[in-house]
């Protein structure tokens, strides 16, 4: 309970060394396949519900926001080759299994290497909980996506904090959190449990925000 609360009630701060000490995590993991896969089933709801959130993605500029290996992105230009996905990861160790048609691009999801904007969607599969500085990234994310454009954030729920093993950097938060965080930039914004199969009731493990700006 002790390290439940010191971990979520100070203030993280994303310093220089604790970005590098994430960027060789990252690097290093890279090489487990087990672990940090290249594909993914397109049947996981995880996959669907980007899909269906986004609905036709034929000339549209897509983000994947701390893509790891791009395994969304290749679903999505899979089902869309017209769409135009970025993927954008810290690691470049991860970017290297980022090929086209996917743009791969090094970068910080506190500060993201795109204009404002930039985007018509974009999502972060389990990616914001290791920002750190996790309500700084959501801001990003929202700046570089236009006015109407859709953002999807799935992530793990801070209620369920315990039950994996985590890394000392790494942040859950709660659905309430998370909905205020995207409500300072975007016009709507709803939220569910998911889980990874259509015949799975959701656990309340996994969250999905969706957010129209």
């Amino acid at each position: 309970m002790i390290d439940w609360f010191k971990r979520f009630s100070k203030r993280p701060v994303l310093t220089a060394d604790l970005q590098a000490r994430i960027r060789r995590s990252f690097e290093e993991a890279a090489g487990d396949e087990e672990h940090f896969p290249s594909t993914i089933d397109p049947r996981i709801l995880h996959v669907r519900v980007l899909l269906e959130t986004f609905g036709d993605l034929r000339g549209k500029r897509v983000l994947d926001a701390g893509c790891g290996k791009g395994r969304f992105g290749r679903v999505l230009v899979g089902e869309h080759p017209g769409a135009r996905v970025h993927g954008m990861d810290i690691a470049l160790a991860m970017l290297r299994h980022v090929a086209a048609p996917l743009h791969a691009c090094a970068g910080s999801l506190t500060a993201l290497p795109y204009r404002d904007g930039a985007f018509d969607f974009a999502y972060a599969t389990e990616s914001l909980e290791h920002a750190v500085e996790i309500e700084k990234a959501v801001a990003e994310l929202c700046r570089v996506v236009k006015r109407g454009g859709k953002i999807v954030i799935i992530d793990k729920n801070k209620e369920h904090w315990g039950k994996l093993e985590t890394p000392e950097w790494e942040r859950w938060f709660g659905r309430a959190e998370m909905e205020g965080w995207l409500r300072r930039h975007c016009a709507r914004v709803e939220s569910r449990p998911i889980s990874y199969w259509e015949d799975v009731d959701p656990d309340g493990m996994f969250l999905v925000w969706i957010a129209e700006k």
